[in-house]
């Protein structure tokens, strides 16, 4: 955890910050995770289609879509916060990966920006670029490649202000 901090703290000094981006376009079938991925089986609070960002509602402890810009409670804080493996309705199992080292996003991932956060649209991945005034940062993924990346989420401490 510690060289991942230290990977974005870095990455965000070098790298320019760009206009804001489209969120990655995940194919749900294209989402594989790699043979080391931390798994889980949970319950979907809504539906849920495979590549999507989820966070545990410990209320009803389901599974429902994250989001950055919604509240500190879909964003994940804390508590669990995990992509999507498989689709799922409301009250269905589904697996959910908590970390992976090799997953396969199902999307194109751009090498020059490699750093993806929580979207402020529902259960999507954005570009770093895209964080916004009142967001609940949460780093996701390091591109390893155009379509592989290592997802190990981790939140900021505090809503980005402007």
């Amino acid at each position: 955890m510690k060289k991942l901090l230290a990977l974005v703290s870095l990455a965000a000094l070098v790298m320019p910050l760009t206009a804001p981006a489209a969120d990655v376009t995940v194919t749900a079938a294209n989402v594989i995770p790699g043979p080391n991925a931390d798994l889980i089986t949970g319950v979907a609070g809504a539906t849920i289609t495979a590549g999507q960002i989820v966070y545990l509602d410990s209320t009803s402890n389901t599974w429902k879509l994250a989001d950055a810009d919604a509240s500190a409670v879909t964003s994940g804080s804390g508590g669990a916060l995990g992509l999507a493996a498989g689709g799922a309705a409301a009250g269905q199992s589904f697996v959910v990966v908590l970390s992976d080292d090799n997953l396969t996003v199902g999307g194109t991932l751009v090498m020059t920006a490699p750093i993806y956060v929580l979207s402020g649209t529902a259960g999507g991945i954005a570009p770093l670029a895209d964080l916004a005034a009142g967001d609940y940062p949460v780093v996701l993924l390091i591109a390893r490649s155009s379509t592989k990346a290592v997802f190990k989420p981790l939140r900021g401490p505090v809503v980005v202000s402007s």
